[in-house]
């Protein structure tokens, strides 16, 4: 007891120093190590199983063939990322979301253009980031149309392949390459 009566006269910063000198020394190595010293932002949604992401992408697959199924190509679009990168690759490429959503409207002018639309052969692909988490997908499947008419799109059947991303509002489709 007797070493510890005279620490008590110690001003209380001389006390902590070797608290600060420690923390110091950790927050330094983190660095030097390329680690951060405050943990990533955190997703508006958490982190999704395997599972529950692919279903979750299934679902949005679901809910854009009912939107076509009943001539809502806006509805279709819904699972589209409404952004200018937002790319579609067909007999043409366009760019953002305005224009891909145009260009549904001018080849399917009609419902009877429309036809009903399903989806087969869907294959769902996850791609995990370096931090493990999920942010991106490839789905892939094969698409057919029961049609009675024809506009400007005068296939019936072909080929897909779909690049999502999870964004805070849900999965969404940045890259549709469609053949």
């Amino acid at each position: 007891m007797r070493i510890l009566k005279p620490l008590r006269r110690l001003p209380a910063v001389i006390l902590l120093l070797p608290l600060a000198l420690s923390v110091a020394l950790i927050a330094s190595a983190r660095l030097s190590a390329g680690q951060p010293l405050t943990p990533p932002p955190q997703h508006a949604q958490p982190e999704p199983s395997p599972r529950s992401a692919e279903a979750a992408i299934r679902s949005v697959l679901n809910t854009q063939v009912a939107a076509w199924n009943r001539g809502d190509i806006d509805g279709f679009m819904q699972g589209y990322a409404n952004s200018p990168q937002t790319t579609f690759l067909g007999s043409t490429i366009a760019h953002g979301y305005a224009p891909i959503l145009a260009r549904y409207h001018a080849a399917y002018a009609t419902r009877a253009q429309m036809g009903t639309l399903h989806f087969t052969d869907l294959s769902v692909r996850l791609l995990p980031c370096s931090s493990g988490d999920v942010e991106y997908a490839i789905v892939t499947g094969h698409f057919h149309l029961d049609r009675s008419q024809h506009g400007t799109a005068a296939r019936n059947d072909g080929i897909f392949s779909l690049l999502w991303h999870r964004e805070p509002t849900g999965w969404k489709i940045l890259l549709d390459h469609t053949s």
